[in-house]
């Protein structure tokens, strides 16, 4: 099967938010991410991973 990618852009769609915060959270380390030259890409298993991660993360702040 092969890997899905996404640009910048893609991912800012996505995940239905703005390109500049992309930008922000992959150069600061907090989305798994690569550059290819000056080009950010984002591995979508990754990026999927990333996103329970976060939900998990959020499911231990919320009081029960």
């Amino acid at each position: 099967m092969e890997e899905t990618f996404f640009t910048v852009q893609e991912l800012a769609q996505y995940l239905k938010i703005k390109p500049i915060t992309i930008y922000k959270h992959a150069s600061k380390g907090r989305l798994p991410g690569f550059k290819i030259g000056a080009s950010w890409r984002f591995k979508k298993s990754s990026i999927d991973r990333w996103i329970e991660e976060q939900e998990r993360g959020a499911d231990k702040n919320i009081p029960h």
